[in-house]
Formats: structure tokens, C-alpha cells, sequence
């Protein structure tokens, strides 16, 4: 992978690229940085693929304190589009990055010839609000889970059953597990997951026409797939795929070889 940076008034955001060709910008989720999407890369071998380090995570650096609303995210995926790529590009997204994607179709649309969100959902309520809401008090708070007990909440919320029950398996992807959340500032997921609590989409959306394909995965814990069946169908231009047996980081060293094939679909019916 090639890395760069690109400099706004706010935000000095660290970014990869790998490929050429027609370009396709992956938005990482939550916690994760642009160089997790190195299988998803390997599967488009004919694009330019380019992924960057969102606010609070990885090498990216914000001047601005949070709390960062997920148009502030957006924004910075503009300023990078607009510095790095040849637009209007395809637009992919998982969890707190597919909430950016739904953002940049409303507010950026001309950037964007087809959007994908993967894991995603419209305003939060019930169970996943009241979860997020502990998630984001629990660490503003100052506490910490040690090590291995954050490696072990996490992974129920990442992996379906299938990966926790063979220990082949969960040690192929506890690595994932550990990147994402071993020795994590606080203060930064808190961060994060507020912009994911507080943010909705779902009123500009039927406005929207740039294609949006959302990807809901049948045991997906965090952001259950009945979620993302409603932005889908909020959307002026919106199509949902449900994808059985996969949770909502299984694209990660679990089966990334069922979610590439779904994404080349989608890619190639859109030319």
C-alpha cells in the first residue's frame, strides 16, 4: 500500500491507496483504520483503491476536541475525494462508515456514482440505543475493561456463532479482535460512537438518487439487519441484500471471500 496525507483546516488525514484504476474509497467503521480493508482491496484488483483513518482512530489527527458529528466525518471523506480521487467514485462503507456513506449521498452526492453500506442503520432506538448510550457513558467515565475481557465482550458484538464455536476459527480473527480494541483511548470511542448514537439520515433520504445498495448480515448483533432493510427502503434509490450466517465484522478474516463476491456484484450491475 502507498500512504499519504491530505491537510484541511481541521484535520490532517492519514490515507492509503493500493491499485489503479477507476476509483473505489473504503470507509472504515468504528475503530478500525484505512489498512483493515487490505482483503476487500485484494479483491478489486482493476480499481484504485484508497481507505483513510477517520477521526479518533489510527494516524489520522484532528485540531478540533470532540465530540465530531458524522457530517464532520463526511466532510473529511470529501476533502480526501477531492484531493486523492477522480470523482464521482464508488463509495464503501461498514458500521460508523456506513452512516458517512449515507451522509455523503445527501450532502455530497456529486462525489458518488454508487453507494454501499454494509452493517448500517437509520435513527437509533431501543435496544441498540440503550447499548450504545452504556457503551459511550462507560467510557467517558474513565473506567476500562483489561485487555482480555474487551477481546471477549467485542468479539460477540463482531463474529456470528459460527466463528465463536470453532476455536480454528476465532483464532484466525481474535487478531482483528485485538486490533481494534486492545489498549483503546477511551475517550476516542466514546467519541466515535456518539457521532453514531446522534446521527439520522433517514428524513433526506428518500431525496437521494444515488444509488445506494445496503448489506445486512443475518446474525449481525450490532446493527441488526431488519436496521438496514429501513434505510434501504427510506431511500429514493435504494436497494438491500441480506447475506446469511455472517455477523457484522465477518467480511475480517471470516468469510471475506462471501461479502467480496457481493460487492462485485453490485459493482459490476452498476458498470
Amino acid at each position: 500500500m502507498n500512504h499519504g496525507t491530505v491537510e484541511t483546516a481541521d484535520v490532517t488525514i492519514h490515507y492509503v491507496t493500493q491499485g489503479a484504476g477507476p476509483d473505489i474509497v473504503w470507509i472504515p467503521g468504528g475503530d478500525q483504520k484505512g489498512e483493515d480493508w487490505a482483503e476487500q482491496m485484494a479483491a478489486f484488483p482493476e480499481y484504485r483503491n484508497i481507505s483513510y483513518d477517520p477521526r479518533g482512530a489510527g494516524r489520522t489527527k484532528c485540531r478540533p476536541a470532540p465530540p465530531w458529528p458524522i457530517p464532520a466525518f463526511a466532510d473529511d471523506c470529501a476533502a480526501l475525494i477531492r484531493a486523492v480521487a477522480k470523482p464521482p467514485v464508488i463509495l464503501i462503507g461498514l458500521s460508523m462508515g456506513a452512516l458517512i456513506v449515507q451522509e455523503m449521498i445527501c450532502e455530497h452526492p456529486e462525489l458518488v456514482r454508487l453507494a454501499i453500506a454494509m452493517g448500517t442503520s437509520g435513527t437509533k432506538g431501543g435496544y441498540l440505543l440503550e447499548w450504545e448510550d452504556a457503551e459511550i457513558r462507560f467510557a467517558r467515565s474513565g473506567a476500562t475493561l483489561p485487555n482480555d475481557f474487551a477481546i471477549a465482550h467485542y468479539a460477540l458484538l463482531m463474529y456470528p456463532s459460527e466463528v465463536l464455536g470453532d476455536d480454528a476459527l476465532w483464532a484466525k480473527v481474535k487478531p482483528v479482535v485485538e486490533a481494534a480494541y486492545k489498549d483503546r483511548d477511551g475517550a476516542m470511542l466514546a467519541a466515535q460512537w456518539q457521532a453514531c448514537v446522534e446521527y439520522s439520515a433517514m428524513e433526506r433520504l428518500p431525496r437521494c438518487t444515488v444509488p445506494l445498495h445496503v448489506i445486512g448480515f443475518s446474525q449481525d448483533m450490532q446493527t441488526p439487519p431488519a436496521r438496514g432493510r429501513r434505510v434501504a427502503a427510506a431511500a429514493g434509490n435504494g436497494t438491500f441484500h441480506l447475506l446469511e450466517g455472517l455477523g457484522h465484522c465477518s467480511m475480517f478474516g471470516h468469510k471475506p471471500e462471501v461479502v467480496n463476491a457481493k460487492l462485485r456484484e453490485i459493482v459490476a450491475a452498476h458498470g
